[in-house]
């Protein structure tokens, strides 16, 4: 019973880290690219289906379209994106410069990474009030004696208190490195 709702807890830790991976730590990261998509002949398709993505120094990205129609459509996803960077077109590649992060950006990560993990928290409380409603109804089915019901309970409760440890680690992990760099 545990197991099946301790894999949807991985699921929204899963979830949080590819978030995370996203954000930009003040190096440049290929990954915060993953979210944005481009129109390719008709089909959303993200960058790395349509480009080289390169990282050649901390604070740049190189993307190089396989079709050279592609670089205005590429640069313009990048600008209505969230990242808060300009690109510049050469003709050949779209680059992005990354500028050395802000006090008051680092403060804003850290906020945004924090809410990120109260929303992951949150998703694995739910699994756990789904799992104990579960196990109740079970009992209530004749399907469980009490001394079972309380000993499923305790197992998810401690599948929820490691879910949460780690989500906690998580944050402070990302939190570190966002105001380190």
């Amino acid at each position: 019973m545990a197991a099946e709702y301790e894999v949807k807890m991985q699921k929204a830790i899963d979830n949080l880290k590819e978030d995370y991976a996203t954000i930009r730590a003040g190096r440049a990261n290929p990954h915060i690219l993953d979210k944005i998509k481009i129109n390719y002949y008709g089909t959303m398709t993200g960058l790395q289906g349509v480009a080289n993505v390169n990282v050649p120094e901390a604070r740049t990205i190189i993307i190089t379209p396989w079709e050279s129609s592609l670089l205005k459509e590429i640069e313009k996803a990048i600008v209505v994106s969230d990242l808060g960077v300009t690109p510049n077109n050469d003709g050949k590649s779209v680059i992005i410069t990354f500028p050395e992060l802000t006090e008051d950006r680092r403060k804003e990560l850290a906020k945004d990474i924090k809410k990120k993990g109260e929303a992951a928290k949150v998703v694995v409380r739910n699994v756990r009030r789904d799992a104990n409603d579960a196990v109740k109804k079970q009992n209530k089915a004749g399907e469980l004696s009490d001394d079972e019901q309380k000993s499923e309970e305790d197992k998810i409760q401690k599948a929820t208190d490691k879910f949460i440890a780690e989500i906690d680690k998580t944050i402070d992990e990302k939190t570190k490195e966002i105001m380190t760099v």
